[in-house]
Protein backbone atom coordinates (compact mmCIF):
# COMPACT_ATOMS: atom_id res chain seq x y z
CA UNK A 1 0.00 0.00 0.00
CA UNK A 2 1.63 3.31 -1.06
CA UNK A 3 1.95 6.31 1.58
CA UNK A 4 -1.75 8.19 0.36
CA UNK A 5 -3.70 4.96 0.27
CA UNK A 6 -2.28 4.14 3.95
CA UNK A 7 -3.32 8.09 5.26
CA UNK A 8 -6.69 7.11 3.53
CA UNK A 9 -7.16 3.56 5.59
CA UNK A 10 -5.88 5.63 8.90
CA UNK A 11 -8.99 7.68 8.51
CA UNK A 12 -6.62 10.55 8.31
CA UNK A 13 -7.90 12.27 5.00
CA UNK A 14 -11.05 14.64 4.70
CA UNK A 15 -10.60 16.95 1.95
CA UNK A 16 -7.96 17.46 -1.09
CA UNK A 17 -7.98 20.18 -3.87
CA UNK A 18 -6.79 17.97 -6.45
CA UNK A 19 -6.06 14.25 -5.32
CA UNK A 20 -4.77 13.02 -7.80
CA UNK A 21 -1.77 15.17 -8.33
CA UNK A 22 -1.75 15.16 -4.50
CA UNK A 23 -1.54 11.01 -4.17
CA UNK A 24 1.30 11.58 -6.79
CA UNK A 25 3.48 13.76 -4.97
CA UNK A 26 3.42 12.07 -1.12
CA UNK A 27 4.12 8.85 -2.42
CA UNK A 28 6.96 9.84 -4.35
CA UNK A 29 8.61 12.37 -1.63
CA UNK A 30 8.04 15.43 -3.85
CA UNK A 31 5.91 17.21 -1.40
CA UNK A 32 7.20 20.51 0.60
CA UNK A 33 4.94 20.57 3.21
CA UNK A 34 3.49 23.23 5.90
CA UNK A 35 1.62 22.55 9.01
CA UNK A 36 1.03 25.65 11.59
CA UNK A 37 1.29 25.50 15.48
CA UNK A 38 -0.46 28.09 17.29
CA UNK A 39 2.16 29.02 20.52
CA UNK A 40 -0.54 29.85 22.87
CA UNK A 41 1.31 28.02 25.52
CA UNK A 42 4.32 26.78 26.32
CA UNK A 43 4.01 22.78 25.34
CA UNK A 44 2.20 21.34 22.47
CA UNK A 45 -0.74 18.60 23.89
CA UNK A 46 -2.12 15.57 22.44
CA UNK A 47 -4.66 17.51 20.28
CA UNK A 48 -1.16 18.66 18.10
CA UNK A 49 -0.41 14.58 17.97
CA UNK A 50 -2.42 14.40 14.90
CA UNK A 51 -0.35 16.65 12.83
CA UNK A 52 3.18 15.84 14.83
CA UNK A 53 2.34 11.65 13.83
CA UNK A 54 1.74 12.84 10.21
CA UNK A 55 4.67 15.13 10.13
CA UNK A 56 6.94 12.33 10.89
CA UNK A 57 4.97 9.67 8.43
CA UNK A 58 5.30 11.58 5.65
CA UNK A 59 9.22 12.59 6.32
CA UNK A 60 9.72 9.09 6.54
CA UNK A 61 8.39 8.87 2.60
CA UNK A 62 10.97 11.52 1.87
CA UNK A 63 8.63 14.03 1.48
CA UNK A 64 10.45 17.48 3.61
CA UNK A 65 8.28 18.92 6.59
CA UNK A 66 8.03 22.81 7.24
CA UNK A 67 6.34 23.55 11.16
CA UNK A 68 4.83 26.80 10.86
CA UNK A 69 5.69 28.52 14.56
CA UNK A 70 2.71 31.61 13.93
CA UNK A 71 4.60 33.64 16.32
CA UNK A 72 3.03 36.60 13.71
CA UNK A 73 -0.53 35.04 13.72
CA UNK A 74 -0.74 34.76 17.09
CA UNK A 75 -0.45 38.49 17.76
CA UNK A 76 -3.72 38.34 16.20
CA UNK A 77 -5.87 34.99 17.24
CA UNK A 78 -7.61 32.65 15.17
CA UNK A 79 -11.33 33.14 15.47
CA UNK A 80 -12.05 29.45 14.13
CA UNK A 81 -13.59 27.20 17.11
CA UNK A 82 -13.74 30.26 19.14
CA UNK A 83 -16.92 32.02 20.52
CA UNK A 84 -14.67 34.69 21.58
CA UNK A 85 -11.89 36.68 21.24
CA UNK A 86 -8.47 34.89 22.51
CA UNK A 87 -6.37 36.70 24.89
CA UNK A 88 -3.43 38.97 23.55
CA UNK A 89 0.25 37.73 24.23
CA UNK A 90 3.53 39.42 24.58
CA UNK A 91 5.77 38.96 22.22
CA UNK A 92 8.31 37.90 24.83
CA UNK A 93 5.66 35.10 25.74
CA UNK A 94 5.48 33.85 22.49
CA UNK A 95 9.04 33.27 21.10
CA UNK A 96 9.42 31.63 24.63
CA UNK A 97 6.51 29.16 23.59
CA UNK A 98 8.01 29.32 20.19
CA UNK A 99 11.20 27.82 21.38
CA UNK A 100 9.38 25.14 23.71
CA UNK A 101 7.61 23.98 20.86
CA UNK A 102 10.76 22.87 18.95
CA UNK A 103 12.28 21.31 21.78
CA UNK A 104 9.04 18.65 21.33
CA UNK A 105 8.94 18.38 18.14
CA UNK A 106 12.55 17.00 17.71
CA UNK A 107 10.92 13.74 18.99
CA UNK A 108 9.10 13.06 15.99
CA UNK A 109 10.58 15.48 13.25
CA UNK A 110 14.42 15.74 11.90
CA UNK A 111 15.32 18.84 11.57
CA UNK A 112 18.59 19.63 9.54
CA UNK A 113 19.58 20.99 6.38
CA UNK A 114 17.27 18.99 3.45
CA UNK A 115 15.79 17.90 6.32
CA UNK A 116 12.77 19.32 7.97
CA UNK A 117 12.76 23.20 8.79
CA UNK A 118 11.25 25.27 11.10
CA UNK A 119 9.83 28.56 10.31
CA UNK A 120 7.91 31.73 12.45
CA UNK A 121 5.62 33.87 10.56
CA UNK A 122 6.62 36.35 12.83
CA UNK A 123 10.01 37.16 10.85
CA UNK A 124 7.88 38.53 7.69
CA UNK A 125 4.90 39.24 8.59
CA UNK A 126 5.72 41.80 11.37
CA UNK A 127 7.97 43.48 9.10
CA UNK A 128 4.97 44.44 6.85
CA UNK A 129 4.29 47.42 6.25
CA UNK A 130 0.18 47.52 6.69
CA UNK A 131 -0.99 49.69 3.24
CA UNK A 132 1.71 47.66 1.12
CA UNK A 133 0.12 44.65 2.28
CA UNK A 134 -3.12 45.37 1.60
CA UNK A 135 -2.59 46.83 -1.67
CA UNK A 136 -0.53 43.40 -2.67
CA UNK A 137 -2.80 41.18 -2.02
CA UNK A 138 -6.46 43.00 -0.74
CA UNK A 139 -7.45 42.32 -4.28
CA UNK A 140 -7.49 38.37 -4.66
CA UNK A 141 -10.38 38.71 -1.62
CA UNK A 142 -13.77 38.60 -1.81
CA UNK A 143 -15.18 39.99 1.59
CA UNK A 144 -18.81 38.37 0.37
CA UNK A 145 -16.89 34.73 0.44
CA UNK A 146 -15.18 35.76 3.46
CA UNK A 147 -17.89 36.14 5.53
CA UNK A 148 -19.58 33.01 4.30
CA UNK A 149 -16.04 30.96 5.55
CA UNK A 150 -17.43 28.63 8.64
CA UNK A 151 -14.61 30.32 10.43
CA UNK A 152 -16.25 33.91 10.58
CA UNK A 153 -20.10 32.68 10.01
CA UNK A 154 -19.69 31.27 13.77
CA UNK A 155 -18.59 34.37 15.28
CA UNK A 156 -21.04 37.20 13.32
CA UNK A 157 -23.60 36.58 16.03
CA UNK A 158 -21.44 37.31 18.92
CA UNK A 159 -19.36 40.06 17.20
CA UNK A 160 -16.29 39.47 14.70
CA UNK A 161 -13.51 42.24 15.33
CA UNK A 162 -11.27 43.66 12.63
CA UNK A 163 -8.36 42.43 14.03
CA UNK A 164 -9.73 38.92 13.42
CA UNK A 165 -11.07 39.20 10.42
CA UNK A 166 -7.37 39.95 9.19
CA UNK A 167 -6.31 36.29 10.38
CA UNK A 168 -7.88 34.71 6.72
CA UNK A 169 -5.51 37.22 4.69
CA UNK A 170 -2.36 36.55 6.96
CA UNK A 171 -2.84 33.24 7.34
CA UNK A 172 -3.05 33.13 3.53
CA UNK A 173 -0.19 34.86 3.22
CA UNK A 174 1.94 32.87 5.22
CA UNK A 175 1.53 29.89 2.43
CA UNK A 176 2.32 32.51 -0.39
CA UNK A 177 5.65 33.25 1.25
CA UNK A 178 6.64 29.89 1.82
CA UNK A 179 5.56 29.29 -1.58
CA UNK A 180 8.05 31.81 -2.84
CA UNK A 181 10.61 31.10 -0.40
CA UNK A 182 10.84 27.65 -0.19
CA UNK A 183 9.04 26.05 -3.18
CA UNK A 184 6.36 24.30 -0.35
CA UNK A 185 3.80 23.37 -2.21
CA UNK A 186 1.52 22.16 0.06
CA UNK A 187 -0.53 22.49 3.47
CA UNK A 188 -1.88 20.50 5.85
CA UNK A 189 -4.59 21.36 8.40
CA UNK A 190 -7.68 20.25 10.08
CA UNK A 191 -11.04 20.81 9.11
CA UNK A 192 -11.97 24.47 10.77
CA UNK A 193 -8.70 25.79 8.97
CA UNK A 194 -10.63 24.35 5.75
CA UNK A 195 -11.46 27.97 4.83
CA UNK A 196 -8.33 29.50 5.59
CA UNK A 197 -6.15 26.95 3.61
CA UNK A 198 -8.27 27.46 0.47
CA UNK A 199 -7.28 31.05 1.09
CA UNK A 200 -3.58 30.19 0.61
CA UNK A 201 -4.40 27.75 -2.25
CA UNK A 202 -6.30 30.74 -4.15
CA UNK A 203 -3.83 33.60 -2.84
CA UNK A 204 -0.79 31.65 -4.97
CA UNK A 205 -2.63 31.19 -8.18
CA UNK A 206 -4.01 34.59 -8.21
CA UNK A 207 -0.87 36.05 -7.84
CA UNK A 208 1.27 33.57 -9.28
CA UNK A 209 -0.73 32.30 -12.05
CA UNK A 210 -2.58 29.18 -12.94
CA UNK A 211 0.42 26.62 -13.52
CA UNK A 212 1.50 27.71 -9.79
CA UNK A 213 0.95 24.34 -7.98
CA UNK A 214 -0.63 24.89 -4.45
CA UNK A 215 -2.07 21.91 -2.89
CA UNK A 216 -4.52 21.53 0.28
CA UNK A 217 -6.08 18.98 2.79
CA UNK A 218 -7.20 19.03 5.71
CA UNK A 219 -7.17 16.05 8.33
CA UNK A 220 -10.52 13.86 8.78
CA UNK A 221 -9.96 14.75 13.06
CA UNK A 222 -7.88 17.05 13.36
CA UNK A 223 -10.56 19.64 14.73
CA UNK A 224 -11.40 16.60 17.19
CA UNK A 225 -8.24 15.91 18.19
CA UNK A 226 -7.60 19.16 19.83
CA UNK A 227 -10.74 18.06 21.95
CA UNK A 228 -8.24 15.10 23.06
CA UNK A 229 -6.18 17.49 25.23
CA UNK A 230 -8.72 18.68 27.29
CA UNK A 231 -9.90 17.09 30.86
CA UNK A 232 -11.27 17.80 34.04
CA UNK A 233 -7.88 19.42 35.16
CA UNK A 234 -6.83 20.93 31.95
CA UNK A 235 -4.69 20.28 29.42
CA UNK A 236 -2.65 16.81 28.51
CA UNK A 237 0.78 18.31 27.67
CA UNK A 238 3.90 16.69 25.83
CA UNK A 239 6.20 18.24 27.95
CA UNK A 240 6.80 15.94 31.04
CA UNK A 241 6.62 18.54 33.56
CA UNK A 242 3.26 19.66 33.02
CA UNK A 243 1.77 15.97 32.18
CA UNK A 244 3.83 13.13 33.72
CA UNK A 245 4.91 10.22 31.65
CA UNK A 246 2.46 8.42 34.07
CA UNK A 247 -0.40 10.30 33.58
CA UNK A 248 -0.05 10.76 30.16
CA UNK A 249 -0.07 7.05 29.74
CA UNK A 250 -3.01 6.87 31.95
CA UNK A 251 -4.70 8.94 29.45
CA UNK A 252 -4.41 7.24 26.65
CA UNK A 253 -5.21 4.03 28.48
CA UNK A 254 -8.25 5.20 29.66
CA UNK A 255 -9.79 6.09 26.34
CA UNK A 256 -13.40 5.42 25.38
CA UNK A 257 -14.22 1.78 23.98
CA UNK A 258 -15.38 3.25 20.96
CA UNK A 259 -12.09 5.38 19.85
CA UNK A 260 -9.48 2.84 20.79
CA UNK A 261 -9.17 1.64 17.63
CA UNK A 262 -9.42 4.92 15.95
CA UNK A 263 -6.91 5.91 18.06
CA UNK A 264 -4.19 3.15 17.35
CA UNK A 265 -5.41 3.27 14.01
CA UNK A 266 -4.54 7.67 13.68
CA UNK A 267 -1.68 7.75 15.29
CA UNK A 268 0.21 4.81 16.44
CA UNK A 269 2.87 3.39 13.50
CA UNK A 270 1.75 -0.11 13.93
CA UNK A 271 1.29 -1.72 10.75
CA UNK A 272 -2.51 -1.62 9.47
CA UNK A 273 -2.30 -5.59 8.85
CA UNK A 274 -1.85 -5.83 13.41
CA UNK A 275 -4.47 -3.21 13.44
CA UNK A 276 -6.92 -4.95 11.82
CA UNK A 277 -6.44 -7.97 13.80
CA UNK A 278 -7.78 -6.26 16.70
CA UNK A 279 -10.66 -5.41 14.87
CA UNK A 280 -13.11 -7.70 16.62
CA UNK A 281 -11.14 -7.86 20.43
CA UNK A 282 -13.88 -7.21 23.40
CA UNK A 283 -13.49 -7.16 27.19
CA UNK A 284 -10.19 -8.50 28.13
CA UNK A 285 -8.54 -8.39 24.64
CA UNK A 286 -10.38 -4.94 24.52
CA UNK A 287 -8.29 -3.69 27.39
CA UNK A 288 -5.19 -4.98 25.76
CA UNK A 289 -5.43 -2.81 22.83
CA UNK A 290 -5.77 0.03 25.25
CA UNK A 291 -2.02 -1.06 26.76
CA UNK A 292 -0.81 -1.04 23.67
CA UNK A 293 -2.26 2.16 22.34
CA UNK A 294 -1.04 3.82 25.73
CA UNK A 295 2.35 2.44 25.55
CA UNK A 296 3.15 3.25 22.03
CA UNK A 297 2.36 6.78 22.18
CA UNK A 298 3.79 7.42 25.52
CA UNK A 299 6.90 5.77 24.03
CA UNK A 300 6.86 8.14 20.98
CA UNK A 301 6.42 11.16 23.14
CA UNK A 302 8.59 10.65 26.45
CA UNK A 303 10.73 7.45 25.03
CA UNK A 304 10.68 3.89 25.66
CA UNK A 305 12.21 3.74 29.17
CA UNK A 306 9.32 6.30 30.20
CA UNK A 307 6.77 4.23 27.95
CA UNK A 308 7.57 0.65 29.92
CA UNK A 309 7.95 2.61 33.55
CA UNK A 310 4.24 4.53 33.10
CA UNK A 311 3.00 0.61 32.17
CA UNK A 312 4.59 -1.32 34.84
CA UNK A 313 3.13 1.47 37.47
CA UNK A 314 -0.21 0.96 36.33
CA UNK A 315 -0.51 -2.37 36.18
CA UNK A 316 0.97 -2.54 39.52
CA UNK A 317 -1.35 -0.23 40.29
CA UNK A 318 -4.14 -2.21 39.46
CA UNK A 319 -3.00 -5.43 41.34
CA UNK A 320 -2.58 -3.13 44.23
CA UNK A 321 0.87 -2.89 43.80
CA UNK A 322 4.06 -0.44 44.26
CA UNK A 323 3.65 3.50 43.21
CA UNK A 324 6.70 4.61 41.95
CA UNK A 325 5.13 6.73 39.50
CA UNK A 326 1.98 7.44 40.82
CA UNK A 327 1.62 11.11 40.15
CA UNK A 328 1.89 13.11 43.40
CA UNK A 329 1.17 16.39 45.13
CA UNK A 330 3.00 17.90 48.21
CA UNK A 331 0.23 19.39 50.71
CA UNK A 332 1.95 22.26 52.49
CA UNK A 333 1.37 22.54 56.22
CA UNK A 334 -0.88 25.44 56.28
CA UNK A 335 -3.72 23.56 54.93
CA UNK A 336 -3.95 21.41 57.81
CA UNK A 337 -5.62 22.74 60.71
CA UNK A 338 -5.60 20.86 64.05
CA UNK A 339 -3.60 18.44 62.62
CA UNK A 340 -5.58 17.25 59.29
CA UNK A 341 -7.08 17.98 56.03
CA UNK A 342 -10.56 17.33 55.39
CA UNK A 343 -10.91 14.82 51.96
CA UNK A 344 -12.87 16.90 50.23
CA UNK A 345 -9.98 20.08 50.38
CA UNK A 346 -7.51 16.91 49.91
CA UNK A 347 -8.81 16.52 46.68
CA UNK A 348 -9.11 19.69 45.29
CA UNK A 349 -5.48 20.15 46.48
CA UNK A 350 -4.85 17.44 44.39
CA UNK A 351 -6.32 18.08 41.23
CA UNK A 352 -8.61 15.17 41.44
CA UNK A 353 -11.53 17.68 41.75
CA UNK A 354 -12.13 20.74 40.26
CA UNK A 355 -14.58 21.84 43.69
CA UNK A 356 -15.55 20.57 46.93
CA UNK A 357 -19.19 20.04 45.80
CA UNK A 358 -17.88 17.91 42.77
CA UNK A 359 -15.22 16.23 45.47
CA UNK A 360 -18.58 15.97 47.99
CA UNK A 361 -20.70 14.13 45.35
CA UNK A 362 -17.74 11.88 44.12
CA UNK A 363 -17.65 10.64 47.82
CA UNK A 364 -21.38 10.14 48.30
CA UNK A 365 -21.21 7.99 45.17
CA UNK A 366 -18.82 5.72 47.01
CA UNK A 367 -16.28 6.63 44.21
CA UNK A 368 -13.44 7.57 46.18
CA UNK A 369 -10.79 5.32 48.29
CA UNK A 370 -8.05 6.50 50.72
CA UNK A 371 -5.66 3.96 51.18
CA UNK A 372 -7.54 0.95 49.74
CA UNK A 373 -10.00 1.82 51.74
CA UNK A 374 -13.58 3.49 50.64
CA UNK A 375 -14.34 6.88 52.10
CA UNK A 376 -17.02 6.41 54.37
CA UNK A 377 -18.35 10.23 54.34
CA UNK A 378 -17.33 13.88 53.19
CA UNK A 379 -16.52 14.57 56.99
CA UNK A 380 -13.81 12.19 56.59
CA UNK A 381 -10.44 13.87 57.24
CA UNK A 382 -6.37 13.09 56.93
CA UNK A 383 -3.84 13.02 59.41
CA UNK A 384 -0.15 15.01 59.22
CA UNK A 385 0.74 11.33 60.24
CA UNK A 386 -0.60 9.31 57.77
CA UNK A 387 0.42 13.01 55.04
CA UNK A 388 4.19 11.90 56.14
CA UNK A 389 4.15 8.63 55.29
CA UNK A 390 1.95 9.21 51.94
CA UNK A 391 -1.84 8.70 51.29
CA UNK A 392 -2.82 7.04 48.25
CA UNK A 393 -6.18 8.25 47.09
CA UNK A 394 -7.94 6.06 44.24
CA UNK A 395 -11.00 7.96 42.80
CA UNK A 396 -13.36 5.66 40.73
CA UNK A 397 -11.36 2.61 39.13
CA UNK A 398 -8.59 3.88 37.15
CA UNK A 399 -7.60 7.38 38.67
CA UNK A 400 -4.54 6.86 41.45
CA UNK A 401 -2.92 9.50 43.17
CA UNK A 402 -0.64 10.15 46.08
CA UNK A 403 -0.61 13.01 48.60
CA UNK A 404 2.52 13.37 50.95
CA UNK A 405 3.57 15.93 53.68
CA UNK A 406 5.78 19.43 51.70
Amino acid sequence: MQLYDELVARGLIAQVTNEEEIKEMINNGKATFYIGFDPTADSLHVGHFMALCLMKRLQMAGNKPIALIGGGTAMIGDPSGRTDMRSMMTRETIEHNCACFKKQMERFIEFGEDKARMVNNADWLLNLNYVEFIREIGGCFSVNNMLRAECFKQRMEKGLSFLEFNYMPMQSYDFYYLFKEYGCNMQFGGNDQWSNMLGGTELIRKKLGKDAHAMTITLLLNSEGKKMGKTAKGAVWLDPNKTSPYDFYQYWRNVEDADVLKCIRMLTFLPLEQIEEMADWKDAKLNEAKDILAFELTKLVHGEEEAAKAQASAKALFMGGGDAQMPTTEISVELLVDGKIGILNLMVACGLAPSNKQARQLVEQGGVFVNDEKVPAPQFAVTEEMLKEGVKIRKGKKVFHKAVLK
